[in-house]
């Protein structure tokens, strides 16, 4: 049988009691990712030089880290690119695969570019061989399985103007 809570009054007590427990719960992989798009409408997509085939910029984030300030953080690090995130477009509960635990993957909307950001986009660091905006059917058939699941959903979750709660790529809610 488990032991009461101690009485959050004391603060020591209390904060071994959370420790404990915050040493026993699980812990979940983070991805935050984004779409931008060009203003012809095109999308960004990346392509990793530590996996195969292309992807939406972003990436894990940090222990600790908001999902929003690890996209900033990745599109800073990897592409010297600032952007204003305009919303969330999907959660998606992604389960345990090969071997990796689950994992819970956002994608937030990062709006459209100005033609001359979208000109100078170039990666900046190891992590990525090419950026290139592509037609949203394009980038479809660019996109791993996993990714290209969740791409289309947060596609319909912009054109639809809500966030979509995703179980491996497909809608629940």
């Amino acid at each position: 049988m488990r032991r009461t809570a101690p009485d959050p009054a004391d603060t020591d007590a209390w904060n071994a009691y959370l420790a404990e427990g915050n040493a026993r719960q699980a812990r979940k992989r983070v991805a935050a990712d984004v779409l931008l798009r060009d203003p012809d409408g095109r999308l960004l997509l990346v392509n990793p030089t530590y996996k195969p085939g292309w992807d939406l910029p972003g990436g894990m984030a940090e222990a600790n880290e908001p999902p929003e300030d690890a996209v900033r953080r990745e599109l800073i690090e990897e592409l010297g690119l600032h952007v204003t995130l305009l919303g969330l477009l999907v959660v998606d509960w992604v389960a345990p695969h090969g071997p990796w635990d689950d994992q819970i993957a956002f994608i937030f909307d990062g709006g459209t570019l100005d033609q001359d950001q979208a000109d100078r986009l170039r990666p900046r660091d190891e992590e990525l061989s090419e950026a290139a905006f592509v037609k949203p059917a394009d980038a479809a058939d660019r996109l791993r399985d996993r990714m290209r699941r969740r791409f289309e959903q947060a596609l319909k979750a912009l054109e639809a103007g809500r966030p979509l709660y995703l179980r491996d790529g497909a809608p629940v809610m």
